[in-house]
């Protein structure tokens, strides 16, 4: 019977010729991650359960990255709890302060989440995985210690819903806009539980950065996983990274879908999701004039090296807008490194935004970016809810890291164009 890469992945992980929509499976899990906020209360579970090792010290990673470097004494007593568990259990993939960074951009970068794998992590963002052709996806706290202690995990199979994007891309849309395109159709419970498939030609020459970032916001559409079928793409970026042996996965040209939606993107401008939800989405030629105080630079949807060169294109040789605050956050130290080679961080320190080591930090209200009673920012941050990044009467927009900088330049939500005439 045809099969959804979905389907596959799970029967091969259960050790079963097939699976199917709604059925129970359990299955063997390639890689389990956590991080300072959810890898405590794990661990914890872990301990009370009376465990005495983990199932694969090679195969857990412990990211300490939304308070770190340590906001305060309660983040640094998190902090050491990842540190004190990875020493116990021998886990290598633990990454100290100077050698870390945002779990999603850092797991694919190192090559530890690799196609076809069936991957959790106690973080809703771990579909970001998806765009390598994984079964990647968030889990509680409870569930990343049974699959530390036993290595396995149970789900029900996802139906599937496919996205097809047909046409060819207006200067400055890339990934974000798509998957914010998708939401703002489909609303943010649209996909619930669904396992959604992004496909055609747009996808087909889409870079991994904008990969990443589609896949990154299933769950914001209440998707169980947002895969893209594994290609040359997927070929080069993983093939020098992958720590050990992956398989391409996809689906059959006549699997069932639950639905299909079919889209041509050629005039789609870039969008902005207005507050306070990630389906309240406009372009940007369509919101009136809107002033802020603050752009944020980053996070696991838009901090890597291909976002920051955006946004350096945009602020190169300009100056951040009088009363506005900019803020840039690498999303790895090796794209940090990277971005100070090819003058990136020169170009943002010109333009007088601040820089930041690798974190989480504003795009879950820790630090490093809270907003006051009023205040208005627009993130490449991946969530706009009431009081996401602050105080519940501040507001968050939603956007690509052009919209983002070209607004920190006018001081208002603005498209690229506006700034460099293009």
């Amino acid at each position: 019977m045809p099969k959804t890469m979905s389907e596959k992945i799970l029967a091969d992980h259960a050790g079963k010729p097939e699976v199917f929509p709604d059925e129970l499976v359990e299955v063997k899990v390639d890689f389990a991650l956590g991080n300072d906020i959810t890898a405590p209360l794990a661990i914890e579970a872990f301990r009370r359960a009376g465990a005495k090792k983990v199932f694969d010290p090679e195969r857990i990673g412990l990211i300490p990255d939304h308070f770190i470097p340590n906001k305060d004494i309660a983040s640094a007593i998190q902090a050491k709890m990842l540190r004190d568990f990875a020493a116990e259990h021998g886990i290598s993939n633990y990454f100290e302060v100077g050698r870390m960074g945002i779990e999603h951009a850092l797991l694919p970068e190192q090559g530890l989440v690799l196609p076809g794998d069936v991957i959790i992590g106690a973080d809703s963002h771990t579909c970001t995985y998806g765009a390598l052709g994984a079964f990647a996806t968030g889990v509680g706290s409870t569930d990343l210690a049974a699959a530390m202690i036993t290595g396995r995990i149970w789900f029900k199979v996802p139906h599937s819903m496919k996205f097809v994007f047909k046409g060819k891309r207006k200067p400055w849309v890339g990934g974000k806009d798509l998957i914010l395109y998708i939401i703002g159709r489909i609303g943010v419970d649209g996909a619930r539980y669904r396992a959604m498939e992004f496909t055609g030609e747009v996808i087909d020459t889409l870079p991994m950065s904008d990969r990443l970032s589609m896949s990154n916001m299933a769950i914001e559409a209440g998707a169980k996983v947002g895969l893209i079928a594994p290609d040359e793409i997927t070929e080069e970026y993983v093939g020098t990274r992958a720590k050990r042996a992956y398989k391409f996965y996809e689906s059959d040209a006549d699997a069932s879908y639950e639905a299909i939606h079919e889209w041509d993107i050629s005039d789609l401008e870039p969008v902005v999701a207005l507050p306070h939800s990630p389906e309240n989405v406009k372009q940007v030629t369509e919101i009136p004039e809107t002033r802020i105080d603050q752009v944020v630079i980053g996070s696991c949807t838009n901090g890597r090296l291909e976002d920051l060169r955006v946004a350096a294109e945009i602020l190169r040789g300009r100056k951040v807008a009088r009363g506005v605050r900019c803020i840039v956050i690498p999303a790895t130290q090796k794209i940090y490194m990277e971005a100070m080679e090819e003058g990136l961080i020169s170009t943002f320190i010109d333009a007088e935004a601040a820089v930041s080591t690798p974190t989480c930090g504003p795009c879950l209200g820790g630090y490093m970016g809270i907003l006051a009673p009023g205040e208005s920012a627009v993130a490449t941050t991946n969530r706009n809810f009431v009081g996401r990044m602050g105080h519940v009467e501040s507001k968050v927009y939603l956007s690509n890291p052009a919209v983002a900088a070209a607004s920190a330049v006018l001081g208002r939500i603005a498209h690229p164009r506006e700034v460099v005439g293009q």
